[in-house]
């Protein structure tokens, strides 16, 4: 389940605000279905890194699973300085960090892995694949 961080609150200081409206929303979906993924979508390209590493508290502490780059219909998508960023700012152990928006190649979805994404959202996949599928049959 993809929610979207209330940036106006986020913005505005309102971080108890913040938290707790993650919270229900884990808590009445995780309520229903046990096994159910909650992302947090923060829209980077709108935050500042402060921002950002507030987000990723606040998102932690709520119990989201992972914390997500964008919605890939923003100003922006993922970048690599914001996945190593939100990858620094939360606990493996606790919260994972997806990449979403603007990933169209495989070599820039590599980039994402190795910045600290554990999960890559592309719209691209057919290109990505075929690259891949390119790539493997040069070795062979």
């Amino acid at each position: 389940l993809d929610m979207v961080l209330n940036i106006a609150h986020l913005k505005s200081g309102l971080y108890d605000n913040v938290r707790e409206e993650i919270k229900l929303i884990v808590n009445a979906a995780k309520e229903r279905l046990p096994t159910c993924c909650i992302k947090v979508i923060f829209e980077c390209s709108l935050l500042s890194d402060e921002e950002k590493v507030m987000a990723c508290k606040l998102s932690e502490e709520a119990g989201a699973d992972y914390v997500k780059t964008s919605t890939g219909f923003s100003t922006g998508g993922a970048t690599i300085a914001d996945l190593k960023l939100m990858r620094a700012s939360t606990d493996p152990a606790k919260t994972k960090v997806k990449a979403s928006g603007g990933i169209r190649s495989l070599d820039y979805l590599i980039e994402c892995l190795q910045a600290g994404a554990d999960r890559i959202g592309v719209s691209a996949t057919a290109a990505i694949i075929d690259d891949m599928r390119a790539r493997k049959a040069a070795l062979d």
